[in-house]
């Protein structure tokens, strides 16, 4: 227990206040944690407890936030990550449910996230995509939503087109092996690749001979 005796903004950090019980440091807190608090006002344990328990939440919110202001993040990362930082469980949790409130945290809108940033600069396979997100603690329902309508030929044939041109003066078979072995690589099945590998081949060819037909 204790009679607050005066608050001060950090000079190092103005967003966090520091307590003063009686004429000597107490604890610091989160500015939105301290809004309530008075000069004079007589804090009783618990409330100094229920004080600084609000303040660890928002120092994990805020180390939250940084963490999916670098990139969309899924929740079970979120929270993993949160947890490697030593914050307790009921901490974490509270802070999940926080940011999952404001949409700051969905799942199914990172899956989309995912899968977009995927086919834009670096195609994989339905099922390669599906091992990354399951990796990542998304559910099978956000996924397969995700994914739905993903062309694979399209994506195919996308991912292995650089090669393509590299090897586009390789006998065709040749070509071929060395196209299907890429997108096998990628994930990708045996009917895709077969038929991304025909429309790559007929690709590059096709611009041979329209070059050779302006002359």
């Amino acid at each position: 227990m204790g009679k607050i005796t005066a608050l001060t903004r950090q000079k190092r950090n103005p967003d966090r206040i520091n307590v003063y019980l009686d004429g000597t440091f107490a604890f610091g807190l989160a500015a939105i944690t301290a809004v309530s608090l008075r000069v004079g006002q007589t804090l009783t344990q618990s409330e100094i407890d229920s004080l600084q328990g609000s303040d660890l939440e928002e120092k994990a919110k805020e180390v939250a936030l940084r963490f999916i202001e670098y990139r969309p993040r899924s929740t079970a990362e979120t929270r993993q990550h949160l947890l490697k930082k030593e914050y307790p469980e009921d901490v974490v949790t509270r802070v999940i449910e926080r940011l999952t409130a404001v949409e700051l945290l969905n799942d199914a809108t990172f899956a989309r996230y995912w899968v977009e940033q995927r086919q834009t600069f670096k195609p994989r396979s339905q099922l390669a995509i599906q091992q990354e997100l399951r990796q990542k603690g998304v559910e099978r329902q956000a996924i397969d939503a995700a994914l739905d309508g993903v062309d694979e030929v399209s994506a195919a044939t996308k991912a292995a087109e650089p090669k393509a041109r590299r090897w586009q003066g390789l006998p065709e078979e040749e070509f071929r092996k060395k196209v299907g072995s890429f997108l096998q690589r990628r994930g990708f099945s045996y009917d895709i690749v077969k038929e991304a590998t025909a429309a790559l081949w007929e690709e590059v060819n096709g611009q041979d001979e329209e070059a050779n037909n302006q002359f």
